[in-house]
């Protein structure tokens, strides 16, 4: 197998598996560019992962094909809704957003698995009838080098992904809405003296969040588990947030590092297949995607400025 051939096998697998990521890592950011962290991306992923696969599963007659497409909407308001405990419990009552974001984590993973529990009878789902299939993007496919690399049996979910990440871009910085929001993430104060609800956009940052980070998880469980389980979001989360950090809070940033960390899940999983790599013993591979979350959490791979008034909450009148 020439490197050409590897190129042509990584990539398209290495984009899949950035999908759900980019969309998260996005969610991320525009709530951490209101100003409030958000842990509980992970939790937000399970949610959107269990709708996704309960919602296929049981209204694939009705929906047919056009299933997975269904279930992203219904992961998207599901998750959403869920996130406004997080909101309520960090802009509302003023509660410590870490602490608020892992409780996200902790009772979404009980919750659905509960849920699991009692609809199945066994900790996991049935597999998906319909699923996100690869496909081929016409006429973009037939452009030497990068049309086998990029344009052909990709899934359409991360066209979405990346669509999403330039548009999320838009918005923030060339929308009034994305100034507002940045603003109040920056100098609340300033911000609520020019007439902006500041506690409204936080609100509304943490709820795309959710609905972001949930649309994420249901294009995992669809597209690459393709059930539900205690083990199908693992840790994704977590490296959706590290790529918001190591992207610098902007989302072409993080969609590059969402890329970088994908890049690193596709070789844990298919890297035996590669000549090259599978002389590498196999758990090196497993544990590369979560060494790289570390390292970028940990600050080791260049240093990023935060939103100003990240993790402050914003107290109306107090100086």
């Amino acid at each position: 197998m020439s490197f050409l051939d590897v190129l042509y096998f990584i990539v398209p697998v290495a984009i899949a598996y950035a999908a759900p990521l980019i969309l998260t890592a996005i969610g991320g950011v525009f709530s951490e560019r209101s100003g409030v962290v958000n842990i509980g991306l992970e939790g937000l992923m399970v949610v959107g992962a269990f709708i996704g696969v309960i919602f296929n599963l049981s209204f694939v007659h009705i929906f047919g094909n056009a299933t997975p497409w269904m279930a992203l909407l219904a992961a998207m308001v599901v998750a959403s809704l869920f996130s406004i405990l997080h909101a309520v419990a960090s802009v509302s009552f003023r509660a410590d957003q870490v602490v608020s974001g892992v409780a996200i984590n902790l009772l979404a993973v009980a919750l659905c698995l509960f849920l699991v529990k009692k609809i199945y009878g066994k900790g996991q789902t049935d597999f998906v009838q319909e699923r996100f299939l690869r496909d081929d993007i016409w006429l973009l496919e037939k452009i030497p080098f990068l049309g086998p690399m990029f344009f052909q049996n990709v899934y359409w979910t991360s066209v979405l992904a990346i669509s999403v990440a330039i548009i999320a871009w838009v918005i923030l910085y060339f929308t009034p809405f994305g100034l507002r929001l940045r603003s109040v993430g920056e100098h609340p104060m300033a911000a609520d003296t020019m007439g902006i609800n500041v506690s409204r956009m936080r609100y509304i940052a943490v709820m795309i969040s959710g609905g972001l980070a949930g649309i994420g998880g249901a294009i995992y469980s669809q597209s690459i588990s393709q059930d539900f389980g205690h083990s199908t979001i693992n840790g994704q989360g977590f490296m959706a947030l590290a790529a918001m950090i190591f992207g610098k809070w902007h989302p072409l940033g993080a969609m590059g590092a969402a890329v970088f960390f994908g890049f690193a899940q596709a070789l844990s999983i298919v890297g035996g297949s590669i000549p090259i790599i599978k002389e590498v013993p196999s758990v090196f591979l497993l544990i590369l995607p979560y060494v790289l979350t570390i390292f970028a959490l940990a600050g080791f791979i260049g240093k990023a400025n935060a939103p100003r008034a990240l993790g402050t909450p914003y107290i109306k009148g107090k100086r």
